[in-house]
């Protein structure tokens, strides 16, 4: 069906909520102005619209296959890449030495989810290459980035990223891959690596591969780990593709879905790699490209929500069924209004979060000091909840459709067997939650308190006009405070087993923040959709939060208990 970028979403969240004007005033950003924001929104949005939204049934149709050692992409997607990179969307936040555009990652954010919206499969590709290019911004070799980065931006090379093996996959740090110092300056890797999106495909010149290996006698676990360039193709004198590299594609994963984007096995047989960065370096890189990743990630959950919203929309404002009045079709019905409603809002809130965490990041980018322990923050609730919303809406997209959201030919069970895998790459959103109770809290609080003091501050300036949900929002705010006290209080040991449900407790009241602020500068439709949200879903921070009071383990079973 027809794909319609949420284009005004996009504008009230950055204009009232995620700062954005502010951000274009700053030097850095000075170019990026509000109509230099529009002017990208609304061409993105047709591109993504009119070139990439077709493209979604044939890869899932017509999936990316191995037939001799060659990668067979789709019809059509080497034409939709294409015009996504003469467009300059890979590089849309690079560096302009990089030939990038330089803009924020506040508009690379809504950017990235209108293409998962319209064909995940075809994003994946550029998203890898946009992780690939920030890694050597950050710790490539002024040689490096000058031979790569304007190919990767241009789109004429490729980039992956090659962390998973078999036995090492959330445990980064038991991957065994060797690298021997050839004693040229370059390095020889020998090893297989999983999971590889993108890892190869039949359009782009080059694919370059960023490949985490083991140096001689290098300390075990993560501490030896380095980080290492290993292109598909040597570059010649002239930085033109030149002979094979000693690598090569196993096979292709056959997956619940993502079936137009090949996931490749890759074998390393002493392939010229370089180092990128220091020895025993690799995860200081690997982490600036997982955390691009992870906002990006987030950001494709939440493009394929908006997608089964549509959908959902389009299906019940149609479908006829039972006794319906007014329109005579099911969105009459009051559980098909509480799915879509609870469809519409958690998107929302969903994209907020993301927005808010890119703004932040741009803000850090720009000079604030503060915004960087901001984005840290929100980045794992970003990737989480951004994931979490895209599969759970859309498995309630195919409630919508009843039985003809089990039959293939609607669309709506391809794209909650596409967004699955989000909430599992990049980082478990079990990982993720780790992360946002152990290392995001390690400041003692201050990065959550802040939060929490700006969804309070939304709530008091909305008190006079929208009382009810202004008081909705306060009290979870302050219990959420409280929570995260009594958090703070556990050992850092004893905080995995509530560390899921406190980050989507967080998530909810950020959430709440955001619709509450939509109310304020939206019309009627906005406060109708707050009002859902801030009445009928935000309460549920309230079990989650019940958790934390249990304190740590309390009243989880143990392994013995489950294997009884």
């Amino acid at each position: 069906m027809p794909y319609l970028p949420p284009l005004d979403d996009f504008r009230l969240i950055l204009t009232h909520l995620a700062g954005y004007p502010a951000l274009s005033k700053t030097e850095l950003f000075a170019e990026a102005g509000a109509e230099t924001a529009e002017a990208v929104l609304t061409e993105a949005g047709r591109l993504a619209a009119e070139v990439l939204a077709p493209l979604q049934r044939v890869g899932d149709r017509q999936p990316a296959r191995l037939e001799n050692g060659v990668t067979r992409t789709p019809p059509g997607f080497g034409e939709g890449f294409r015009a996504i990179a003469e467009g300059g969307w890979i590089g849309i936040s690079a560096e302009e030495s990089s030939g990038g555009m330089g803009l924020p990652l506040s508009l690379a954010t809504a950017v990235n989810e209108m293409f998962s919206a319209a064909c995940l499969s075809l994003q994946l590709a550029p998203l890898m290459s946009q992780g690939q290019i920030e890694a050597l911004e950050h710790h490539g070799s002024d040689e490096m980035k000058a031979l790569y980065l304007p190919k990767l931006t241009s789109g004429e090379w490729m980039g992956t990223m090659n962390l998973t093996e078999p036995q090492a996959g959330s445990d980064v740090g038991a991957l065994t891959t060797k690298a021997e110092p050839a004693g040229d300056g370059t390095y020889r890797i020998t090893g297989q690596k999983i999971y590889i999106t993108w890892g190869d495909n039949d359009f782009a010149e080059n694919i370059c591969h960023l490949v985490l290996a083991r140096l001689p006698d290098a300390p075990a676990g993560t501490k030896g780990i380095s980080l290492f360039m290993v292109p598909k193709f040597l570059p010649d004198e002239a930085g033109a593709p030149g002979a094979a590299n000693a690598l090569r594609v196993v096979s292709l994963e056959e997956k619940l879905g993502l079936h137009g984007s090949p996931t490749a096995v890759m074998a390393y047989e002493g392939a010229k790699g370089w180092l990128v960065g220091a020895e025993h370096g690799g995860m200081a890189a690997m982490f600036t490209m997982m955390n691009n990743a992870r906002l990006g990630v987030g950001a494709q959950g939440i493009g394929v929500a908006e997608a089964a919203c549509q959908m959902a929309l389009a299906y019940a404002a149609d479908r006829k069924q039972g006794r319906a009045e007014g329109r005579g079709t099911i969105i009459e019905h009051a559980d098909v209004r509480r799915m879509l409603a609870t469809m519409r809002a958690q998107t929302y809130a969903a994209r907020a979060i993301a927005l808010l965490c890119a703004g932040a990041l741009d803000r850090a980018k720009a000079g604030e000091a503060a915004a960087a322990a901001e984005a840290a923050f929100l980045t794992p609730i970003a990737k989480a909840f951004g994931t979490d919303t895209g599969c759970e809406v859309a498995q309630l997209g195919i409630q919508v459709h009843g039985g003809m959201g089990f039959i293939e030919e609607t669309g709506a069970a391809q794209l909650a067997r596409d967004v699955r895998v989000t909430a599992i790459y990049e980082g478990t959103n079990g990982i993720q939650a780790l992360d946002l109770v152990g290392r995001k809290l390690a400041d003692g609080g201050e990065a959550a308190f802040a939060l929490i003091d700006k969804a309070v501050a939304e709530a008091e300036a909305a008190r006079e006009a929208l009382k009810p949900l202004a008081e909705a929002l306060w009290q979870a705010a302050e219990e959420l405070r409280e929570a995260t006290e009594r958090l703070l209080a556990l050992p850092v040991a004893a905080r995995g087993a509530v560390a899921v449900p406190y980050l989507r407790a967080f998530a909810l009241v950020i959430g709440g923040q955001a619709h509450l602020s939509a109310a304020r500068h939206g019309g009627a439709e906005r406060l109708a959709l707050a009002r859902f949200y801030l009445l009928r879903m935000l309460p549920e921070h309230q079990g989650l939060l019940a958790h934390v009071a249990e304190a740590g383990e309390a009243g989880l079973p143990t392994a013995d208990e489950l294997l009884a």
